[in-house]
């Protein structure tokens, strides 16, 4: 049995070395094949750069030039299509955000109404559109462009013309005289 063993290991070690050279001839010939293959594929790259153009043909040269033109065809297809993607992302973004922005009034315009009935039941006043209950708050609720204190160009001697000519408008409100 032992030697029955001993005849296999040979003969499978003989069969390896056999095989080896044929492995090395199949591999060199498989580098062979692809080292051509890579000298090919840079003369190309070079032809498509525009350099080694000399050796070319007429017939070579045309077809290198339809070559690049599909190319270029198909890299501004890409590009445009890349640009109508990102337009349309930033449209549906906007979309949001102006749905966003919105409801977002909605709300200010809802906390405002709440705020203002509050303060005119804190007032004494049983609803919101009570006759004297917003007489306190006119002058917050006035628009900046009202103020002329708040106006660039503001002079101090026309704000106090202002304020001495609504004071002489009506003397008798709230007991005040005409003068300050």
């Amino acid at each position: 049995m032992y030697k029955t063993l001993e005849r296999y290991r040979s003969s499978s070690y003989n069969s390896q070395e056999v095989k080896t050279p044929l492995d090395s001839e199949i591999n060199y010939q498989d580098y062979l094949k692809l080292k051509t293959r890579v000298e090919f594929l840079q003369t190309a790259q070079r032809n498509i750069l525009g350099e080694d153009l000399g050796p070319l043909s007429p017939k070579e040269l045309e077809q290198l030039e339809n070559q690049i033109e599909i190319s270029l065809k198909h890299i501004r297809s890409r590009k445009n299509q890349m640009l109508l993607d990102q337009l349309f992302d930033l449209k549906s973004k906007e979309q949001e955000l102006n749905d966003l922005n919105k409801d977002l009034r909605k709300k200010l315009q809802e906390t405002n109404a709440e705020s203002v009935l509050h303060a005119s039941w804190e007032e004494g006043g049983h609803s919101g559109t009570g006759g004297n209950a917003m007489q306190p708050y006119q002058g917050f609720l006035q628009h900046p462009e009202n103020d002329p204190s708040l106006q660039i160009g503001y002079h101090h001697q026309a704000y106090m013309d202002q304020l001495n000519h609504e004071d002489m408008a009506d003397p008798n409100e709230h007991g005040r005289s005409g003068w300050i």
